[in-house]
């Protein structure tokens, strides 16, 4: 049993949870989903950040202290995570204790560690209240920053705290080439690259005259104690969840997997590995940014008003339905586009027509002609399929190319429905001598659809256990592991009709 610590990014505490949230979350508990069902032993991180200007802002706009916003957005989150079932086995705060104590052992560290690496600096430059970062010129357009175009940059003169990020350029160029799964996708993996051949600067790591954070742990050299830069507070969360700089608990560093908005990539592909470097720990084994989620082309902007209620679009046709359509419709290496209609295609034409009406019109035939008992299952050239759709699926699995996955899976489905139009089972049962072709018919349909509900189990937990259970299955699908597939045998099951997995009586779209 290998161990698997998977992240994602921790969600900046000044608002309610959008769809771009969503998506992450969703994709990266069906990574978790889907090792636990490779039999790994999976801890699965998430969490807010709660710390920064921003924070403190809409806190002040709002009448409330710093922690009742947070406190009162955090449960927010956690319960629209409870609604979407994401699977964490830890929800990180950064005001927690535990987090502060953790982020400035790891800066007293770095200046054990690297003693250069720190230093003192004045400076000046635009900040961008939005990306809580100090902005370059080609970060700026028309006086604006490229990412949060309705913000006003703040003009930011102070001394702070520096780290010496540009001493690890080398370092991280060789990383990159030792380890190309390092930084995925592809895309994102050139364009840090690029990035990092043009050469780094150094970074602030602490702020002054702003208090709603964790405090620098050292003074600077007049005295002033500042509050330390919120992505040096932010970055650790991954570090100091697994108990740093104490005993590790069940979550052991380093992490397996960082799943991250490619927006954010150079904060977690540059500056958090050379921290860690600088601290003498071990690297990240890989990260990976997704792209954004778009509405008619456009990324999903509170501010800019490009938004959608994210529990409107639960409701429309339940949790596992809009997982499923965020996970099959946005590529999880690029952008994609949401829309109601394509929505409410998805929904009929693959889950109520599709997997929907597979499971029904298999369970019904299984209870009408074999008294709901599953016959006895032999291997048969129907069977090659599953195979191979099963292959493509690992693959794709392993890639993080979740739509591809799901792509496998429904191409199965399709198959199972034309062997269902081929066979006939309803012509079988009328001919006394076809009563083996008719056993082989739909034994081999229970193992196809079983099959597909495991395939299916991280992407729609609750329906792949309602099919699961209607099949008559041992146990919980979420148990059984894809390793052992092709071994999973249906003869004897007893199924259980229910109530349709996907009513076709859903609301017009808006």
């Amino acid at each position: 049993m290998a161990e698997y610590y998977l992240t994602t990014a921790i969600d900046y505490a000044n608002g309610d949870p959008h769809l771009g949230h969503a998506f992450e979350k969703i994709g990266a508990d069906i990574i978790a989903r889907y090792h636990r069902m490779l039999g790994d032993e999976v801890w699965f991180l998430i969490g807010m950040d709660e710390h920064g200007q921003k924070v403190a802002q809409t806190a002040a706009d709002r009448g409330l202290t710093p922690q009742q916003l947070v406190d009162e957005v955090a449960e927010t989150f956690q319960a629209m995570w409870r609604r979407l079932s994401i699977s964490n086995n830890q929800f990180i705060r950064t005001t927690s204790p535990a987090h502060k104590s953790g982020v400035q052992a790891l800066i007293e560290r770095i200046f054990e560690k690297s003693p250069d690496d720190f230093y003192e600096k004045s400076y000046a430059g635009w900040y961008c209240v939005g990306c809580e970062a100090f902005k370059q010129e080609n970060e700026i357009v028309d006086g604006q920053c490229i990412l949060h175009p309705t913000r006003t940059l703040e003009w930011v003169e102070e001394r702070n705290w520096f780290f010496r990020l540009s001493a690890y350029r080398d370092f991280l160029l060789e990383h990159f080439d030792a380890h190309p799964d390092f930084l995925q996708p592809e895309s994102r993996r050139n364009e840090i690259l690029s990035l990092l051949r043009q050469g780094l600067d150094d970074v602030s790591a602490s702020r002054a005259r702003f208090g709603w954070g964790v405090p620098f742990p050292r003074p600077t050299s007049d005295g002033e104690t500042q509050t330390t830069y919120v992505w040096f507070d932010a970055l650790p969360n991954y570090l100091t969840a697994t108990g740093f700089p104490g005993a590790q608990g069940p979550a052991h560093w380093p992490a397996q997997l960082h799943v991250i908005g490619k927006d954010i990539t150079r904060f977690h592909a540059v500056i958090w590995p050379a921290m860690l470097r600088a601290a003498g720990l071990a690297l990240p084994e890989r990260i990976w940014a997704h792209g954004f989620v778009q509405l008619g082309g456009e990324r999903f902007s509170k501010s800019a008003g490009v938004k959608l209620e994210l529990g409107e679009a639960i409701d429309r046709f339940g949790p596992d339905a809009f997982r499923y359509f965020l996970m099959r419709e946005v590529p999880f290496d690029a952008d994609g586009n949401f829309s109601w209609e394509r929505f409410e295609e998805r929904y009929t034409s693959d889950l109520a027509n599709g997997y929907g009406n597979l499971a029904s019109r298999t369970i019904a035939m299984i209870e009408k002609y074999r008294g709901g008992v599953v016959p006895a299952w032999r291997s048969n050239v129907a069977s090659t399929a599953d195979n191979d759709d099963v292959a493509a699926y690992l693959v794709a699995m392993d890639g993080f190319l979740l739509h591809e996955a799901l792509r496998a899976v429904f191409r199965n489905v399709a198959g199972a429905n034309e062997y269902v139009d081929r066979q006939a089972p309803w012509k079988l049962a009328k001919d006394a001598g076809a009563s083996d072709l008719l056993d082989e018919t739909l034994s081999t349909l229970a193992r196809k659809l079983a099959i597909q509900t495991v395939l299916l189990a991280p992407f729609m937990p609750a329906k792949a256990q309602s099919v699961w259970e209607q099949l008559g299955a041992p146990g919980d699908v979420r148990a059984q592991r894809l390793g052992t597939l092709d071994a999973l045998d249906p003869g004897g099951w007893k199924v259980t009709r229910g109530a349709p997995l996907f009513p076709r009586d859903v609301v017009a779209t808006p």
